[in-house]
């Protein structure tokens, strides 16, 4: 058979997986509008970056949150176990996407800072829950998701502090 015919069906899953979080990523940004412009207007704390940093670092861990997807997506699930485990997984990622878009609407829009932190908090437990299952399917996904939960844990820092601080 020939081979494009058989990695057609891979090619179009992996680019619906990437363009997922990206598109959800694209929306958030236009939704939430001049939203940086304000946030150069709050009391920060330390260790706060550049505003100009959180496009490119969000454009790369959608990216990745794409590939683990995808990855958890097609993985071999050998046992009952690890079907179950990689069902999990999925649907805890289209969970805590939806989180991941609410909070940029509920932190810059809203500027509900407090139930922002709550609302992160929520999804960094998703994401724990997500790297947990998803490390018992496929090892290439697990590794995907790890930046996005060192990112989401600094977010919550920075969150925490700017309710704190304004």
């Amino acid at each position: 058979m020939d081979e494009s015919l058989t990695n057609k069906p891979k090619m179009v899953k992996l680019v619906i997986m990437i363009g997922l979080p990206i598109i959800v990523g694209l929306l958030s940004a236009f939704l939430t509008g001049d939203a940086m412009i304000e946030y150069g207007d709050l009391v920060k704390p330390p260790l706060a970056p550049p505003a100009w940093l959180f496009p490119t670092a969000w454009t790369i861990l959608y990216v990745l949150m794409g590939l683990g997807s995808y990855f958890l997506l097609v993985a071999d699930t050998d046992t009952e176990q690890q079907f179950n485990d990689r069902r999990t997984a999925l649907i805890i990622y289209f969970i805590q996407l939806g989180f991941n878009f609410g909070w940029s609407l509920f932190f810059f829009l809203g500027k509900f800072y407090i139930f922002s932190f709550i609302w992160l908090m929520i999804m960094w437990v998703m994401i724990i829950a997500l790297v947990v299952k998803s490390s018992r399917v496929c090892t290439k996904a697990t590794l995907m998701f790890v930046p996005y939960l060192l990112w989401t844990t600094f977010a919550a820092y920075l969150n925490v502090m700017i309710a704190i601080l304004n």
